[in-house]
């Protein structure tokens, strides 16, 4: 079992910044590929981005790659998503999900375990 406890939301004018973050409880976190997907008000949860359990491998959509990074800090336990340059299409509810696999899936169906979630809200 696996525990994710996000933080870091909040609001921040267009063109800011936030980082998020995702602890998550156990002794084999290195074992878990982990992604960050976002839910808009109205809208079905869509991926962000993903990375591997030993962080050398990274996916994004297409809608916020070159903005977005997400890394990982195994001696830690949490995962990390640095977002720049913020646009209010980028408000959402952000969760972070974890799934016991060498792949870095971008479909709610393969994470096994689910965060919160954290709300971001980017101002115009």
């Amino acid at each position: 079992q696996v525990q994710l406890v996000e933080s870091g939301g909040g609001l921040v004018q267009a063109g800011g910044s936030l980082r998020l973050s995702c602890a998550a409880s156990g002794r084999t976190f290195s074992a878990y590929a982990m992604g960050w997907f976002r839910q808009a008000p109205g809208k079905e949860r869509e991926f962000v981005a993903a990375i591997s359990g030993g962080g050398s491998i990274t996916r994004y959509s297409d809608s916020v790659k070159g903005r977005l990074t997400i890394s990982r800090d195994n001696a830690k336990n949490t995962v990390y998503l640095q977002m720049n340059d913020l646009k209010p299409e980028d408000t959402a509810v952000y969760y972070c999900a974890a799934t016991p696999t060498s792949l870095i899936p971008s479909t709610t169906s393969r994470y096994d375990y689910w965060g919160q979630g954290t709300q971001v809200t980017v101002s115009s």
